[in-house]
């Protein structure tokens, strides 16, 4: 009999652990265009290893004795200047003024009927007057937005993680593509299922024959943790209420990438935005753009007044592009929730409050123009993981901007094909589907504009660790939603 190797008696966190972060600072640095070479060269001499490709942390563990140099190398990494800063700030007053197309203050507008008869100054007779919005917001609409994230994020749960061609693949072997329902492992040979294995955490709760409700997942978690924020401190709450919050109510183990990184450093006494950048090689990343949908719901018809409090949230977390994504998303959603009807100018909105030369900027604008001048959406999608595939990471806000424009561009306000286009182009397909449904619900405008087939499965019932929520009805979250929306 074989002896059985010994367990490594380590805790292996991911995200967090230095000597898996030198690889993606490395990385980084290269599309900052900070010159990091001689630190590279330093960390690979020592037996250092590039960034890990999908996880959170190496395989197989990195040695212990890289702990100390690879805590150094990050430091020295954050003292390097990038010549890009200039063009990619992070404070507020630097980004209003590097955006010439910044939104003015909203119009008001009469108060208008949702689908229930009650016109936005009719409930508890209250108005948005107030708060000068346009009161466009009702509860439908804001129903419609949360029953479009929460399919589309659970349609991408499954095969998050998965190359492209694996999504593809498993995806014709059931008979649906372009996308059109939700994945299925019936009728897929297992061969094929052994070479592209569902996300593992995620197939159970989230393949067609599986859904019961809608699971736990963060990119849920974080929109109610928004709303938490909202009804304890109102619209005028700082990052340091937003910090206090997380270690009060999100579970550390619920957080990751730069979500992750800033929490230990709030355990550790660092201060915001400081959290944001210390050892944080996830900066700038999807992470705060995956939390922006609340600021912008709450913001009707005032995509300014949106991306200033999304900016608010994201620089606990996030600098530069990571902050733009929330920028641009919340103000996106907040046209979309003041009444427009048309995902192109949705994204023209969002596109006004992040700094034109920005990166983040150069993507969104890629995906728009691939996606207006290629017909087929694969053909997009082809186009796009030859620009960034080689280059950045799968969770990268950068490649995900640009395919959720994309995506939103091609489908031209169809529901079923926002949410397919972003799963079906791969990288975070959970948080680009949650997003991508996030706005199509918006321009919807009430739960029953949204294919049955979408919204049955979720059973008007969300899982969540987040106190208070769990087993909540979609339909209860768009009435709090909207309590916010009209507080001045």
């Amino acid at each position: 009999m074989s002896a059985v190797p010994p367990r490594d008696p380590r805790v292996r966190l991911t995200w967090v652990q230095p000597e898996d972060l030198v690889g993606h600072e490395l990385r980084q640095a290269a599309q900052d265009g900070r010159d990091a070479r001689e630190i590279g060269e330093r960390w690979y001499a020592a037996g250092g290893s590039p960034a890990p490709d999908r996880a959170g942390a190496s395989e197989p563990p990195a040695p212990p004795r890289l702990r100390a140099l690879a805590g150094e190398l990050l430091d020295e990494l954050a003292a390097l200047d990038s010549p890009l800063a200039a063009d990619e700030p992070t404070d507020l007053d630097a980004i209003v003024a590097a955006c010439p197309h910044w939104p003015g203050p909203p119009e008001s507008a009469p108060a208008v009927a949702d689908r229930d008869g009650l016109s936005t100054a009719g409930r508890d007779g209250l108005s948005t007057a107030g708060r000068g919005r346009a009161p466009s917001a009702t509860p439908s609409r804001l129903h419609a937005a949360w029953l479009g994230r929460a399919a589309g994020c659970l349609l991408g749960k499954p095969v998050e993680k998965l190359p492209l061609a694996g999504i593809r693949a498993l995806a014709r072997a059931a008979g649906d593509w372009p996308l059109t329902t939700w994945f299925t492992a019936r009728g897929v040979p297992a061969e094929l299922l052994a070479a592209h294995p569902w996300n593992r955490r995620s197939a159970p709760t989230s393949l067609a024959e599986n859904i019961d409700g809608m699971p736990e997942d963060d990119d849920l978690n974080y929109p109610l943790l928004t709303l938490l924020l909202l009804q304890r401190h109102g619209c005028s709450f700082t990052t340091a209420d937003l910090a206090r919050l997380w270690l009060d109510e999100l579970p550390a183990g619920r957080a990751f990438t730069a979500e992750r990184i800033a929490y230990g450093n709030l355990l550790a006494g660092v201060e915001p935005p400081e959290t944001a950048r210390r050892r944080n090689p996830f900066r700038e990343w999807i992470g705060a753009q995956i939390r922006a949908d609340v600021h912008g719901w709450t913001h009707p018809g005032d995509p300014a007044g949106a991306a200033a409090q999304a900016h608010r949230d994201a620089v606990l977390t996030h600098t530069g592009n990571g902050v733009y994504g929330a920028m641009f998303t919340a103000a996106a959603l907040a046209v979309a929730a003041g009444g427009e009807s048309d995902v192109h100018g949705c994204l023209a909105a969002g596109l006004r409050v992040v700094p034109p030369r920005s990166r983040y900027a150069r993507a969104v604008r890629l995906g728009i123009e691939t996606a207006r001048t290629e017909g087929e959406f694969d053909a997009v999608v082809d186009r796009l993981h030859a620009a960034y595939a080689d280059t950045h990471h799968w969770v990268h806000v950068l490649p995900n901007a640009a395919l959720l424009a994309a995506a939103l561009t091609h489908a031209d306000g169809d529901f079923t094909r926002s949410i397919g286009n972003a799963v079906s182009g791969g990288w975070d397909t959970d948080s680009n589907g949650a997003t991508a449904g996030s706005l199509a619900g918006l321009l919807a405008g009430t739960p029953d504009a949204l294919p049955h087939h979408w919204t049955a499965p979720l059973k008007n019932r969300l899982a969540t660790s987040v106190p208070g929520f769990d087993g909540i009805g979609f339909d209860a979250l768009a009435a709090l939603t909207y309590q916010e929306a009209l507080r001045p």
